[in-house]
């Protein structure tokens, strides 16, 4: 049986749904296949979305039109905003999930999806014809030819999950693995690693003594993570998650069945994440510590499921118990669940391009966990960049990208294709050279315009996006203009707020750039102030108190982009480039960067290495202009 179609969507996790709505969203015919439909958007691992520097992927997946953020805005249980205690470069947004609500919505959305088809079956070989990709086979035999295709395998390919001396082949959360898909790559020329990962229980919530926990409430201001949606509009009540900590006792209920964990007995294969070890792993590297904090998060509001965040591991079953109950609030702990360490195959990520497409196979691209990243957030984001590239392959289009001066997508992307991951690699805030302007309350002030473009942003949303980018732009140069006079009521409100006094006329601008003052705070001294959207006064008062600051980093991303400007030819022959070192050669040889600015990212290119390449360009380009002997006037 055959069956055609454009883009072939291989899994259905948070990769897989961004990328088939992308391509569908851009008017391509779409067959998304998953290994069990009831496992589409599902979370395997915590019941959360968002998170420091995770937050800002969300953000800029709705600012490009995703549906990450307009799902979980549906579906959260609780909203929390971090790290507000600092500047707003690495705030970030955080909400608990109601996990088989966001999986149900998430369903229901591509099924209601024009041009895109579900179809549960394992995909077990790729077609390609003079080496470019073709088509797929299900496992059911079906042959299914399109003009590109995603992967996003996620943590299935030849999975295996571990929980103490019981190791069971299959997929997360029991689901069967997919067994064939590996082989069929490999086949293909593309190189696979094992990596690994894990879950801590899920503990019965009638078994927890909520009284020796301390609470953890959400915000009462909340913040969409969808730009399209207000506050009043997704307000709900919300619940609360619970702290607790480890204890000497439970260290040593650990330390003392060691030898029982897969990952110290050596059977664990894959390489583990550096950013979210396992309890074992914590007792181990951090020896020193007399404790370690444990979330207790609900999985939803229907269920007594708790999510022991903190205490992922891979332990027996009867450890498990033992150690849980040594926490204060768990002595009477009920597993309803264990923990476990999953395995499983993942692409190298330097095999492919800034769009996602695999090198050596054009029209197949990559996204998610099997790009060898963690966590639903870097998937989701990557599953967009991949599911909008592939619908414009299937047309002939120009690949989209995003650099690291535009959005963290682009950190995440250039880090994984550009230097690799010797672990399951997690988005952080350090990782952006640009953070300041790569701020999660501006994604849509950086992006929307770019999603507009690609069709995946409703006009009546954009016009909405262009009125709030001028009243920001009006905004902001009115209250340059205003002067404040120091009379009665300005010298009193500075007092107020541990302000030096003023003795003539100040600047708005300047007053709202002391540390102690801002745009909202100096409201009542300027009565000519027109009524501002919560999120367009946030937008002013940002923009001017970092304008000095801001400035400097877009100078810096002019230098940026002089060097992302810089292409270098696809088939350049690096081993024939006299002053490369060695090492350089053979780095830049694999991975092919597209420009200098991605070369000089390259573990292992030193700056020598790349002024040999700017000569090289320079040389070329020279050589270019010159008359050839053809066109000379004789």
């Amino acid at each position: 049986m055959d069956t055609n179609t454009d883009v072939i969507v291989i899994g259905g996790g948070h990769a897989g749904c961004e990328a088939a709505l992308a391509a569908a969203r851009m008017g391509r015919r779409v067959t998304l296949f998953a290994i069990n439909l009831d496992s589409i958007a599902m979370m395997p691992c915590n019941p959360n979305i968002g998170g420091t520097s995770k937050g800002h992927l969300v953000r800029e997946i709705d600012a490009l039109g995703g549906e990450m953020g307009r799902n979980i805005d549906k579906t959260y249980i609780q909203s929390r905003m971090l790290n507000t205690s600092k500047g707003p470069a690495v705030y970030s947004l955080r909400t608990q999930a109601d996990k088989r609500r966001y999986s149900h919505e998430m369903k229901r959305t591509l099924e209601n999806e024009p041009r895109l088809t579900i179809i549960q079956s394992e995909i077990v070989g790729i077609i390609t014809e003079n080496g470019a990709f073709a088509g797929a086979v299900s496992e059911h035999g079906v042959t299914c030819r399109a003009k590109a295709a995603v992967i996003c395998a996620g943590t299935y390919m030849r999975a295996r999950c571990l929980c103490g001396e019981a190791i069971t082949e299959c997929g997360p959360n029991g689901f069967r693995n997919a067994g064939r898909l590996s082989g069929a790559l490999a086949n293909l020329g593309i190189r696979l690693m094992r990596f690994k990962t894990g879950t801590p229980a899920r503990i019965d919530g009638k078994s927890i003594d909520f009284s020796r926990l301390e609470p953890e409430y959400g915000d009462a201001d909340i913040t969409p993570f969808s730009f399209e949606n207000s506050a009043e509009q997704i307000k709900r009540e919300q619940v609360p998650c619970w702290l607790t900590y480890t204890n000497e006792r439970t260290h040593d209920v650990i330390r003392a069945s060691l030898h029982r964990s897969p990952l110290y007995a050596g059977v664990i294969e894959g390489t583990g994440t550096r950013y979210c070890p396992s309890i074992e792993d914590k007792i181990v590297r951090f020896a020193d510590k007399d404790r370690h904090q444990v979330f207790i998060e609900p999985e939803g509001e229907d269920t007594d499921e708790m999510y022991i965040s903190g205490m992922s591991t891979s332990l027996p079953f009867d450890v498990q118990a033992d150690m849980y109950r040594t926490v204060p609030g768990l002595e009477n702990a009920v597993i309803m669940r264990p923990g476990y360490a999953i395995e499983y195959d993942c692409a190298d990520a330097t095999q492919l391009k800034l769009n996602l497409e695999f090198k050596g196979v054009p029209g197949l691209f990559s996204a998610g966990q099997f790009n060898g990243s963690s966590g639903y957030e870097e998937a989701a984001a990557q599953g967009l960049i991949a599911g909008v590239n592939a619908a414009l392959y299937a047309v002939g289009g120009q690949p989209f990208t995003i650099d690291r001066s535009e959005g963290y997508i682009g950190v995440l992307i250039d880090d994984l294709v550009t230097k690799g991951s010797k672990e399951p690699y997690r988005m952080m805030t350090s990782r952006a050279e640009y953070r300041l302007l790569l701020r999660q309350d501006n994604a849509d002030i950086r992006l929307t315009e770019k999603g507009h473009a690609l069709g995946l942003i409703s006009e009546e949303r954009y016009i909405s996006f262009i009125k709030k980018k001028q009243l920001i732009e009006r905004e902001i140069i009115r209250v340059q203009g205003v002067i404040i006079a120091p009379n009665r009521e300005t010298l009193a409100l500075l007092e107020h707020y541990g302000s030096s006094p003023i003795a003539s006329g100040a600047r708005l601008a300047e007053l709202i750039r002391r540390p102690e003052l801002d745009y909202a705070k100096l409201a009542p001294l300027d009565a000519a102030r027109p009524p501002l959207p919560k999120d367009a006064a946030e937008q002013v008062n940002i923009q001017i108190k970092y304008e000095g600051y801001i400035r400097r980093q877009e100078e810096q991303i002019q230098q940026f982009k002089k060097l992302e400007s810089r292409l270098l030819p696809e088939d350049l022959r690096y081993e024939e480039l006299k002053g490369l070192r060695l090492e350089a050669r053979q780095k830049l040889a694999n991975i092919r960067p597209e420009n200098i600015g991605q070369a000089s990212r390259i573990t292992g290119v030193s700056p020598a290495d790349i002024s040999v390449l700017l000569v090289y360009l320079e040389q070329a380009r020279r050589r270019a202009q010159e008359p050839s002997a053809n066109n000379l006037d004789i």
